[in-house]
């Protein structure tokens, strides 16, 4: 009786689990199939799909020459929630969103909007930045307000903090996988690694503010690097 009894409490547990796991993930959308990059457009000889995961690669030769894309191409995105997993050996990535294709480059699309950013190193990873624009909106850690000044330049105000940068960095795992989340619901745009947050901006320059746009995953210049991305979902929160 002990044993089924014991059993009988493991599988409770197990069910309760996965029951909580499916609260949590109510609302969300799948974005990759696991299998292949439908619904993903790139340069295919940097990006790939691979153990259930998007999988971007760099080499010595041929050497980037810009900054390049995995764009999403099944819509865009405006007020969500986005939940992703991701993986990083050596150079930086980021998750582009409300962001625009600006031109094919000779390595792929060149996209520019607000960008999650993340890294191999110990200085970039959850802070705001804006891809082909106005450059970091928030360091790690920081709460901050973009306005603009008499001369319409941009003007970042650090407002308050939502944690320690290093205590943050002590959190992200080097080389393994770590959860990305993106809040964006009207000016205000909010990063989480792993359940900490890591960025918290309220975009007060109205012409500089996008409210919708596409997403995409990044590919840095610099070193050969090896990016992954799986368990990618969003939720509307229109």
């Amino acid at each position: 009786m002990k044993t089924l009894s014991l059993a009988r409490s493991f599988f409770l547990l197990g069910l309760c689990s996965s029951i909580g796991f499916a609260a949590d993930d109510a609302g969300f959308k799948s974005l990759f199939n696991g299998k292949d990059l439908t619904g993903w457009e790139g340069n295919t000889d940097l990006w790939s799909a691979e153990d259930g995961t998007i999988k971007g690669v760099t080499k010595a030769d041929p050497k980037l020459t810009h900054n390049t894309f995995l764009v999403w191409t099944n819509g865009t995105v405006d007020d969500f929630e986005l939940r992703l997993s991701y993986k990083i050996v050596n150079g930086n990535s980021g998750i582009q969103y409300r962001s625009k294709v600006l031109r094919k480059g000779q390595f792929g699309p060149i996209v520019g909007g607000y960008q999650a950013d993340f890294e191999a190193g110990k200085t970039y990873s959850g802070i705001l930045y804006e891809e082909q624009g106005r450059g970091i909106l928030a360091q790690r850690g920081q709460k901050t307000a973009i306005k603009e000044d008499d001369a319409k330049k941009t003007k970042v105000e650090v407002t308050g903090n939502v944690g320690d940068s290093k205590e943050i960095q002590s959190k992200i795992k080097n080389e393994d996988w770590n959860e990305y989340v993106v809040i964006a619901k009207g000016n205000h745009l909010q990063h989480f690694i792993n359940g900490v947050p890591t960025a918290d901006v309220t975009d007060e320059q109205e012409e500089k503010a996008a409210k919708s746009g596409v997403l995409a995953l990044q590919i840095h210049v610099g070193p050969p690097m090896t990016v992954q991305f799986k368990d990618i979902r969003i939720k509307s929160l229109k």
